[in-house]
């Protein structure tokens, strides 16, 4: 028989790492691999969720695939043991009673298991977060270890009925049935491997249902909140606030109830940037950088902050200090699937044209392949957002927490414009700049607003003021 130490020296586990930024949980989205699965050093193994993005997690070690801890759809908790790796396959079999988990769910709280010599276990990139010995409530099931194969079978979505002859469906297709007053025992599977879908129960609780739901294995390929729906009429659904929506809301709030906000708007003629911007498409200088208006608009209010200098700065409440940026990460809030997230472009003020044309064009596509990570999110100081692309001519935008201020566009419109003395129609737009009034006051946000609007009135100060 397999003694303990052997099988703590063949098997060795992968924990969920600090993806970044202090970082405390993470949902495990998609698993790429299986138990029985070989895995190699730096392979992707599953795709995980924090507040901030989705990220890839590689494994840093070679073995086959022994167990997987948890399944897709759980919150687990920074430092939890999310894989099992045997890195001796072949060495002998193990008995099921003496497999990884036991010396983990042995171990006194205090006492962690001695880390393995060479590569540590964690996102390349990034740190190991240490572990709180206070802990907090599991918000997922792990999976017990007499019926491990089966259960996690059936979690994957191909497996045999356990047992007590369970019906066979996925965590949220139970929570579904459940909240939909559904007894899985009396759906007729229609899943490969007999497992109960999304569509098998509403096709119970509703004979005739107006649109086909999301298929629960076509749920991971576009990461979305799982929809409840409270009733089977159809009249409510009920959508978990979690992941980047639960950190967007939690900013929003703070930021809102934290900063005293102060918006100030201004209309502005905007017709020669629009000229500069067919002008630069066609330079042969900017061939493979995508012009629009943003760019152009990102400059001036680079060019605005250079003039003045202290609204690029942050509060800090705990040392009652200003503390002023020599440097500006400039964000540019994007929307994605996952919901609205707010990248920036790292020392934007030392970048030429073409440069920021790049930075932009590199992260507005990442952010829509659903690839930014935590650190390109991180550092912000001021923060453009682009309202105008659906048609809205402003808001009174919150301030991305830290900063002091975000500058909303809004839709570039042709409209009649008095221009030399005459009314003519001109493209223009209307800009509205929230600044954080502890720091910065009515005079320089009107500054600051009014320095954005005459360069974009007036491209050529970009070179003049520059």
């Amino acid at each position: 028989m397999t003694t303990m130490t052997e099988t703590s020296a063949r098997f060795r586990e992968f924990k969920m790492p600090d993806v970044g930024e202090g970082l405390t949980e993470a949902e495990i989205l998609k698993w790429f691999v299986q138990p029985g699965d070989t895995v190699t050093d730096g392979q992707v193994v599953c795709e995980v969720e924090t507040a901030k993005a989705a990220v890839e997690l590689p494994i840093p070690f070679d073995g086959v695939v022994h167990e997987l801890r948890f399944p897709e759809g759980t919150t687990v908790d920074v430092g939890e043991v999310i894989i099992a790796v045997d890195v001796a396959p072949g060495s002998g079999d193990v008995p099921a009673a003496e497999t990884v988990q036991q010396p983990v769910a042995e171990a006194a709280p205090e006492a962690e298991p001695e880390a393995p010599k060479g590569r540590q276990p964690v996102l390349v990139g990034y740190g190991v977060a240490e572990t709180s010995t206070k802990r907090r409530a599991r918000k997922g099931a792990q999976v017990p270890g007499p019926a491990a194969a089966a259960v996690q079978a059936e979690l994957n979505g191909r497996g045999t009925k356990l047992p007590e002859s369970r019906p066979l469906a996925k965590p949220p297709v139970r929570k579904l049935a459940k909240d939909l007053g559904i007894d899985l025992a009396t759906v007729t599977p229609t899943g490969e491997g007999g497992v109960i879908t999304r569509d098998d129960v509403h096709a119970a609780a509703a004979p005739a249902p107006a649109e086909a739901p999301v298929r629960a294995e076509e749920a991971v390929a576009v990461p979305a909140p799982v929809a409840t729906i409270a009733d089977p009429a159809g009249r409510e659904t009920r959508i978990p606030v979690k992941g980047v929506r639960k950190a967007i809301a939690q900013a929003m709030v703070g930021s809102a109830f934290t900063a005293p906000h102060v918006t100030e708007f201004v209309t502005v003629d905007v017709t020669r940037t629009m000229r500069l911007v067919a002008e630069l498409k066609e330079d042969k200088d900017m061939a493979g950088v995508r012009v629009n208006p943003l760019l152009i608009i990102a400059k001036a209010l680079l060019v605005a902050i250079r003039r003045n200098p202290a609204v690029n700065a942050a509060w800090d409440e705990a040392n009652q200090e200003i503390v002023q940026k020599h440097y500006v990460n400039l964000g540019i809030a994007a929307a994605t699937p996952r919901g609205l997230i707010v990248p920036n472009i790292k020392d934007a003020h030392d970048k030429t044209l073409p440069q920021l044309g790049e930075a932009l064009g590199e992260l507005v596509s990442t952010a829509r392949e659903g690839r930014t990570s935590p650190a390109a999110m991180a550092g912000g100081t001021v923060t453009i957002t682009n309202v105008g692309v659906f048609g809205v001519d402003t808001g009174t935008p919150i301030l991305n927490p830290g900063e002091s201020a975000i500058l909303a566009v809004g839709a570039i419109k042709l409209q009649p414009w008095v221009h030399k003395g005459k009314v003519k129609p001109r493209q223009v737009t209307t800009l509205a700049l929230s600044f954080d009034h502890r720091l910065v006051d009515g005079e320089l946000g009107s500054k600051v607003l009014a320095d954005v609007a005459a360069v974009l009135e007036q491209p050529k100060r970009l070179i003049t003021w520059a």
